[in-house]
């Protein structure tokens, strides 16, 4: 049996795939328990290793180092893959709101580091280290100890602390501490998670937005003998005149169709527009038009030819050069009314009416093929990470300091990632990716990075704990997690009357951490917790990055 001992001792690549299986496997599994309702999720695949991390079980460092580095790019890649294409949007509709909350939290965690500092006289480098753990960031931990390293490098005789300690000790709680202000916010509000959903749906989805179908008999003279262009300008965006029968004859409304007395026209609108499309009309048909076929046929198909995403509706002139109507978009789980300025993005779905000749040329235009839809744009996503990584190393130069910030390893590669799922059309990188897919990839991410942090931290978290001030550093730390949290949080929740999932997003992104986000997004059916994560990530985490070079270049 000295194989076997050999594969779990020796620093061998199989010692280290089992390490980091063991881990995860446990983690993930034991994440599913509940403890008095609660469960942490994949957030305890970090305590997982950091059990196995104490019990002796290791790898190579630089192999960890690279690992957790890797799935911190996988898990922020994805996100920003998921969410881009809503940031912008978001950040339009709340996103400054969002950011000045961010920022608030941010400040408060460093105005309570140094109020800490001032009470107890503890070293700054020791509480900028419990201060990175408290927030889960690690690329400020490691501005903050090349910060100390160029600080002290020209002193003779002074060893350079090591302030990861105070990282490793303060790092659980801090994500356990993000969770827990969470869970409290709830309970302490009364938050009715259920409640709070449909009302975000509603805010994302109002009724009145919602699409409907109208069989009207046309009387109003206002619309008589003009052409379906004309009607459908009498009547604004957001209406789409799809059918039209003109004694006894269905047709597809094209743009020569003309609308005479008398004659009954199928309209999709929203239901708030339902109204006034009745006034400029006409009156509701008994005859239902989506059930009589004649020539005509409704299909869905989906946007796959990368030479169409991105342009707009109108650009393609559709209706115009097939004689067909598109009605409706599907969208990440959102339908709504289609106008010209829309642009397409690959995976949408439309609802095309039109006879079965003018429809086949329209799927060819458009692409419709599931598999090139399941097919993983593998290039895109790494010339994203590529852009990523080098976005990140690129040292900015900060007045009055000495030595320049950077973006890291997280920050650069999110960034790039809203930006290619927005823009990436525009230069032939087309990023879509399945639901599952970018699930399956996040999740991979955010495991490793986890179990490298905890096998990592494990080495020295008993005994950095159990002797010295481990244990006035956790405390220390939780302080400087819950605190700021928790006061903005509330203060969001109650004065600005924002969305308890939204908090949620805001909170994870505050402190750039990925299993809080996880665990929102686990009680949570929406996007929002990523929206608003990603929304003020980008900004939090080059702040946390600076304040943690800032305090030590300021105080040592």
């Amino acid at each position: 049996m000295e194989w076997f001992g050999e594969l779990l001792w020796n620093d061998s690549v199989a010692h280290t795939i089992i390490l980091y299986s063991i881990v995860i496997a446990a983690g993930v599994f034991l994440g599913k328990l509940r403890i008095l309702g609660i469960s942490l999720g994949i957030t305890f695949v970090l305590f997982a290793g950091i059990l196995m991390g104490h019990l002796g079980f290791t790898a190579n460092h630089l192999v960890i180092e690279f690992v957790r580095d890797f799935g911190l790019i996988l898990f922020v890649f994805s996100i920003g893959l998921q969410v881009g294409p809503g940031f912008f949007s978001s950040f339009r509709k709340g996103g400054l709101t969002l950011n000045l909350l961010a920022t608030a939290i941010v400040i408060l965690g460093v105005l309570t580091t140094l109020g800490i500092h001032f009470l107890t006289g503890t070293p700054v480098p020791e509480l900028v280290g419990v201060m990175s753990g408290a927030v889960t960031n690690t690329p400020g931990l490691g501005a903050a100890q090349n910060a100390l390293a160029q600080v002290l490098s020209g002193t003779e005789g002074t060893v350079i602390p090591d302030i990861g300690l105070g990282y490793a000790v303060a790092y659980p709680f801090g994500v356990l501490g993000i969770i827990l202000t969470m869970i409290f916010i709830r309970k302490a509000l009364g938050i009715d998670t259920k409640q709070e959903l449909e009302v975000l749906e509603n805010e994302l989805h109002p009724a009145d937005s919602l699409p409907e179908k109208l069989n009207i008999l046309v009387t109003n003279p206002l619309i008589f003998n003009k052409s379906v262009p004309e009607v459908a300008r009498i009547m604004g965006e957001g209406v789409v005149i799809s059918r039209v029968l003109h004694r006894g004859s269905l047709f597809s409304a094209a743009s020569d169709t003309v609308i005479h007395e008398g004659d009954i026209i199928l309209v999709v609108t929203s239901k708030g527009m339902a109204g006034e499309v009745l006034r400029l009309t006409g009156s509701l048909s008994e005859m239902d038009l989506s059930t009589r076929s004649g020539d005509l046929v409704s299909r869905r198909l989906l946007v796959t030819n990368r030479a169409v995403t991105g342009k707009s509706l109108g650009s393609l002139k559709l209706r115009t050069r097939f004689s067909i109507n598109i009605t409706r978009i599907y969208r990440s789980g959102m339908e709504f009314i289609p106008n010209p300025g829309i642009e397409l993005q690959m995976g949408d779905r439309l609802t095309v009416v039109g006879d079965e000749k003018s429809i086949a040329r329209v799927t060819e235009e458009i692409g419709n093929s599931m598999k090139r839809l399941e097919e993983p744009n593998i290039i895109p996503i790494f010339v994203g990470i590529l852009l990523g990584v080098v976005l990140g190393s690129i040292p900015f130069n900060i007045p009055g300091l000495a030595h320049p910030l950077r973006l890291g390893l997280a920050g650069g590669p999110l960034i790039i990632a809203i930006l290619l799922s927005r823009y990436g059309h525009k230069f032939s990188l087309v990023s879509y990716t399945t639901a599952s897919a970018n699930l399956m990839l996040r999740e991979i991410g955010i495991v490793l990075f986890l179990a490298s942090v905890g096998i990592r931290s494990g080495e020295n978290f008993i005994p950095t704990l159990v002797s010295g001030d481990g244990l006035i550093w956790m405390c220390y730390g939780a302080l400087i997690t819950v605190l700021p949290l928790l006061l903005t949080g509330l203060f969001a929740r109650i004065s600005l009357k924002r969305n308890y999932f939204e908090i949620c997003g805001l909170l994870s992104g505050s402190m750039t951490d990925p299993p809080a986000l996880a665990f929102a997004n686990g009680i949570a059916s929406s996007e929002a917790p990523s929206v608003a994560y990603a929304t003020v990530y980008p900004l939090v985490m080059f702040l946390r990055i600076f304040m943690a070079q800032l305090l030590i270049l300021l105080f040592v």
